[in-house]
């Protein structure tokens, strides 16, 4: 009894990581195909890089072109940073389907086996 009870117990427990690295590896798909990353708007970024340092009067000399280039590459980097995490993210979600996946798959076959067994 204590047997089957904790075959039963193994092959559910890792069914359900089973279950939950396939929702978490879809969940980084998604964030890799459309990243969801907060970006500032053009005025907030231009006021931000407007001064120097803080506590300076002075601002610094950069034209309104090479501003919107500065903020545009900081756009591009923050879009492959996102996608960079979720493609991490998906390599670790695998690692929670693939190891307890064969430990799943042999105690179902342990318990059908039994099953037989006792019939």
């Amino acid at each position: 009894m204590v047997k089957q009870v904790y075959q039963y117990a193994v092959a559910f427990i890792t069914l359900v990581m089973v279950i939950g690295g396939g929702v978490f590896a879809f969940m980084s798909i998604a964030d890799y195909v459309s990243p969801n990353t907060y970006v500032e708007s053009f005025e907030d970024y231009k006021n931000m890089r407007g001064y120097k340092g803080e506590g300076a009067v002075e601002k610094e000399e950069i034209s309104e072109e090479e501003l919107r280039a500065l903020y545009d590459a900081m756009i591009v980097q923050q879009r492959e940073q996102s996608k960079q995490y979720a493609l991490n993210s998906f390599i670790k979600s695998l690692g929670w389907i693939i190891i307890p996946l064969p430990i799943f798959l042999f105690f179902q076959r342990r318990i059908n086996r039994e099953k037989k067994n006792r019939s």
